[in-house]
């Protein structure tokens, strides 16, 4: 791990972005150019301190979702990306196995959509970064760590408080539409993945996975219509609508209602909710 580097990179790539680059907004005088420690350490999920001390070259090396994390907030290309992962001490992240990098792109498209919830995903399930109406729907999914990062692993290995944001009766179509979601990303990953990773430690730890995998249904789940529990404001019947990047690899969920519907007028206290607690953690 070569600190020096690591946080020279880091530094750089701070100060050449803009808040208006990563859907900020610039709100009071700035004394100098660039992003603040404390906003990239927003956007990357960390605290503060922790963000300094590797920009400091003060910290133990970070791991590798710390890293896919920095990557995403400072909105890095493929190749800014690989040398983040070499100077920390990590081989840069296979293209072929590993979701954690997001195309800026679909960031930047992430950052216009503040009015409804909207959240990045991997074809495992994992939410890689989602933007403050979507964490005030559902919760922080961005916060969990190995194969609790994924969804379909958090349904069926921790159904009491995975499926507390479905009504009871939609749980058995959840469950099938986690399956066959897998199903197809081991497809196209292969069984020496972390699909089938997934798909193996599933089978051992659930049965009703188990069950449900040798029935052999294939297809990805995330565009439907969808009634979602939320713990102070109760049911919301959204749309889901997903665009894919072309590898197929994430996907940019978002989540709409009926104009004028009382779901609406939900989605827009929890939009509201979301702006003033990045205002109040910014």
């Amino acid at each position: 791990m070569d600190r020096d580097a690591l946080g020279a990179f880091l530094s750089r790539r701070r100060a050449a972005l803009q808040p208006s680059d990563v859907g900020l907004t610039t709100g009071r005088r700035r004394r100098a150019a660039g992003l603040r420690r404390e906003e990239v350490a927003l956007l990357a999920g960390m605290s503060t301190d922790y963000f300094t001390r590797i920009e400091q070259g003060r910290s133990a090396r970070p791991s590798a979702q710390i890293l896919g994390s920095l990557a995403r907030a400072l909105r890095l290309t493929p190749d800014e990306c690989d040398y983040l992962f070499r100077v920390a001490g990590l081989n840069a992240p296979d293209r072929h196995d590993s979701d954690d990098y997001v195309p800026p792109a679909l960031l930047r498209v992430l950052d216009r959509l503040s009015d409804t919830p909207a959240l990045v995903i991997s074809v495992l399930g994992e939410t890689l970064v989602q933007n403050g109406p979507a964490t005030e729907l559902l919760g922080d999914r961005s916060r969990f760590i190995g194969l609790e990062r994924s969804e379909i692993y958090r349904w069926f290995v921790h159904p009491a408080s995975e499926r507390l944001r479905y009504p009871a009766h939609d749980h058995e179509r959840q469950s099938r539409a986690q399956v066959a979601s897998l199903r197809a990303a081991l497809g196209a990953m292969g069984a020496g993945s972390r699909a089938g990773e997934l798909a193996d430690e599933l089978r051992r730890r659930s049965e009703e996975f188990a069950a449900l995998w040798e029935e052999h249904e294939v297809h990805q789940r995330f565009a439907d219509h969808k009634t979602l529990i939320h713990p102070e404001l109760g049911e919301i019947d959204v749309d889901c609508q997903s665009l894919f990047t072309e590898d197929q690899h994430h996907a940019l969920l978002v989540l709409t209602a009926e104009p004028r519907s009382e779901a609406a007028h939900k989605l827009e206290l929890l939009a509201a909710r979301g702006t003033c607690r990045s205002a109040v953690d910014g």
